[in-house]
This record gives structure tokens, C-alpha cells and sequence, in this order.
């Protein structure tokens, strides 16, 4: 679910060392530190949206429909953007909109193609590219979205849990690409997870841990922009990081009685 932010290049990798105790040290990559190399952007303003359409000349019909509709309705939500809106933006009239689109509905329906599409090189790869050990991958991505909120003025929404909110009613394959962009996230994620996982207990579940991820970017983000502060943000990410340096302590803790489980087996024979 990618929020709007340009693409820099990258810089070498670091890990974060970890602590003596085996538990997932807060440096760094804390919520508290911003990425290095990268700072998100703000929703553009309608100055700055202006600015972009007219470099949109280039662009085939189609591509500028589905940029247009994809900034408004992140700006103004998907109901409260007209067709009029988006076809001012794009520059086109409304003869290319129907051409491409059976509806305004349809052309949603490309944008959460969109999104889908670019979740890996907007939002996944960039921080990948500046990040080598797996869990603080995790908490990495979350802290893109932090900054993404704090350079808003917490204004910035997650694209897709907006969307998810507002069009609860709307047609079932509406629904399911928005279930699909969920559902991509959470694979990633789950890709960190998988690479981590001899860090943690044995019967982690490794799915459940990334739907519980995905559960505090959005609560978080929905906290932060209605208290108009960070501190609610900066607390679900504390907790998850306490959550996963649990799973480490119970993981070195379960190891030494897994050992001498084998020895006892070892003296009764």
C-alpha cells in the first residue's frame, strides 16, 4: 500500500547489531530514528498536483486517467471526487475516460491495480535496498509510513485502508482487489518473517504475525492522524517491538530444555 513518496538512490546496507540478550536491539531503524537516505513527502497540494498534470502531456490517455483518479482520490477519498475532477486533471475529455473505463468504479478498480503493481518498488525495495537483516526490515517499512505521517502534518492516510473504510458496500471485486492490496503487504512482510524466523519460538505463526503487523500500521496511522500526534503511532510499534523480543527470549529459553529433553532420553537408555 504504498503512500506517495519519490524514489532516491540507494545507499549500502547496515544491520543492527543485536544485544547481548538476543532481543531485537532499538537502534537505528527504532520508530524514533527516520531511514537514512529518505524522507517521505506530504500528499501534494493542489499547487503542486497542477504542477504534475501539466508533465503529464507524454503519458498515454489511460496512464493519466488512472495517476489522476489515484491522487484524488487519496486527497479527497474515492465519493468525493467527480469524474470532472479527475478529467481536469488528466488533461483528457471525457470520450478517453469511457474509452478505457466502463465507469467511474472501473477506473477504482485500475488504481488498486496500480497500487498492487507498485507496492514492491514504492514502497518494499527502497527500503530493502538500505536495510539487510530481515526483522528490522519489519520494523523499517513501518517507520517509512511514520515519516510519510509526520511530513504530512498528519494528514496522510494509508491509500488502501482509506478506501477500505469508505467503500465497505461497494461491489464485491471492488473488495477483493482491495483484500488483494492487503494481502500483498502482508506477504512481504511475511517474506521478513520467514527469513527471521530461527529467532523466534517454533510454532510461530508466521502468517498470523504479519496480519497482526499490517493491524498495527493501519490502527497506528488511523491513531496518529485523529490525535494529531505521532505518540500513538510510536506506541503500537513499541509494543510489536516488545511482542518480538519476547518471541526471541522464549526462543533461547526454549532451546536449553529441548537439550536436555534429548539427554534425559540419552540416560534412560
Amino acid at each position: 500500500m504504498p503512500p506517495k513518496t519519490r524514489s532516491e538512490p540507494s545507499k549500502p546496507a547496515r544491520r543492527t547489531p543485536p544485544s547481548p540478550d538476543g532481543a531485537l536491539r532499538a537502534g537505528p531503524l527504532d520508530t524514533q530514528a527516520p531511514i537514512e537516505g529518505r524522507a517521505a513527502e506530504a500528499p501534494p497540494s493542489e499547487a503542486a498536483a497542477a504542477t504534475k498534470a501539466s508533465n503529464r502531456g507524454d503519458k498515454p490517455a489511460r496512464e493519466r486517467l488512472v495517476d489522476a483518479a489515484r491522487e484524488l482520490f487519496h486527497q479527497h477519498g474515492y465519493e468525493a471526487t467527480g469524474v470532472a475532477q479527475i478529467l481536469e486533471r488528466a488533461g483528457v475529455g471525457s470520450g478517453s475516460l469511457y474509452h478505457f473505463f466502463s465507469s467511474k468504479e472501473d477506473l477504482l478498480c485500475a488504481v488498486l491495480d496500480w497500487y498492487q503493481a507498485h507496492l514492491w518498488p514504492v514502497v518494499m525495495w527502497p527500503v530493502f535496498t538500505k536495510v539487510c537483516d530481515p526483522i528490522d526490515r519489519v520494523f523499517a517499512v513501518l517507520n517509512f509510513y511514520r515519516e510519510a505521517i509526520v511530513a504530512s502534518q498528519f494528514t496522510f492516510g494509508c491509500p488502501i485502508g482509506n478506501l477500505a473504510l469508505e467503500l465497505a458496500t461497494c461491489r464485491s471485486a471492488t473488495r477483493e482487489k482491495i483484500a488483494k492490496n492487503f494481502d500483498g503487504w502482508k506477504d512481504a512482510i511475511r517474506q521478513c518473517l520467514e527469513l527471521g524466523k530461527d529467532r523466534f519460538v517454533s510454532d510461530v505463526d508466521l502468517d498470523g504475525l504479519a496480519a497482526f503487523i499490517l493491524t498495527v500500521m493501519e490502527g497506528g496511522i488511523m491513531q496518529a492522524r485523529s490525535h494529531n500526534a505521532i505518540e500513538p503511532f510510536d506506541a503500537a510499534v513499541a509494543q510489536l517491538r516488545d511482542y518480538f523480543n519476547r518471541l526471541v527470549r522464549n526462543n533461547i529459553a526454549e532451546k536449553p530444555a529441548k537439550e536436555r529433553g534429548k539427554l534425559s532420553q540419552k540416560g534412560r537408555k
